[in-house]
């Protein structure tokens, strides 16, 4: 079964993929962050700092690298997100601005260049939509629970969030794809997905929690400069 792993910052796609295939022994596969693309991309740089090009220009390369991973896993997969979430998270920077934050103005001036990147955002969406459309049998959608986590690794605004999480959820209906909406602590969720899933498991829950706390925190969380 190929499961992706839906929802926007925060809300736990990481953990909830990496402890649910430590339960299933169902391999787990992602993209790099931005940020950790980012010094090899554009070396000295920060994310903030970037334009629209070049976010643009980092979205695809994890859409590409997303893909390769996909495609070497055809016995099945769980994702850590989804080609859907890079489109998403572009358009809605075409509402509220290319580095949204809570204070940032709610919908932003149409410019001709935001009228532009809102066109090729669109053309990439029709991409991304195929993908998922053809690449994933079912989605698990973790809804808003947690609060925005500010450690600087996510520039974004809790009206990014709700809209990003509207607009996932709004996809999946439109391209008619099996999803299922599941929240809850990490037990709660890992539970109510091998359940709607018919998911095997290997061991308990909590060692699986155990073993996925363990995998996060052996990963790089230093900033782009530092890498």
């Amino acid at each position: 079964m190929r499961i992706a792993i839906s929802g926007t910052y925060s809300s736990g796609k990481t953990t909830t993929s990496m402890a649910l295939a430590h339960m299933t022994g169902i391999p787990r596969t992602h993209a790099k962050t931005m940020r950790e693309i980012l010094p090899d991309v554009l070396p000295g740089k920060r994310l903030e700092d970037c334009t629209a090009p070049e976010l643009f220009q980092l979205g695809m390369i994890r859409y590409g690298e997303r893909a390769v991973h996909e495609s070497h896993l055809p016995g099945g997969f769980i994702s850590d997100g989804s080609s859907l979430h890079e489109w998403v998270y572009g358009k809605i920077r075409t509402h509220v601005g290319i580095h949204p934050d809570n204070h940032a103005a709610s919908m932003v001036e149409t410019s001709a260049e935001m009228k532009y990147f809102s066109e090729v955002i669109e053309a990439i969406g029709a991409v991304t939509k195929r993908h998922a459309k053809t690449t994933y049998d079912v989605f698990v959608h973790l809804p808003i629970e947690f609060d925005l986590v500010t450690d600087g690794h996510r520039p974004v605004s809790e009206r990014f969030r709700q809209l990003s999480d509207d607009l996932l959820l709004s996809s999946l209906e439109e391209l008619a794809i099996p999803h299922h909406v599941i929240g809850g602590t990490l037990a709660e969720r890992l539970t109510g997905i091998a359940k709607a899933l018919n998911l095997p498991q290997l061991m308990d829950v909590e060692r699986a929690i155990a073993l996925a706390y363990d995998e996060a925190a052996g990963m790089n969380t230093t900033d782009e400069l530092n890498r």
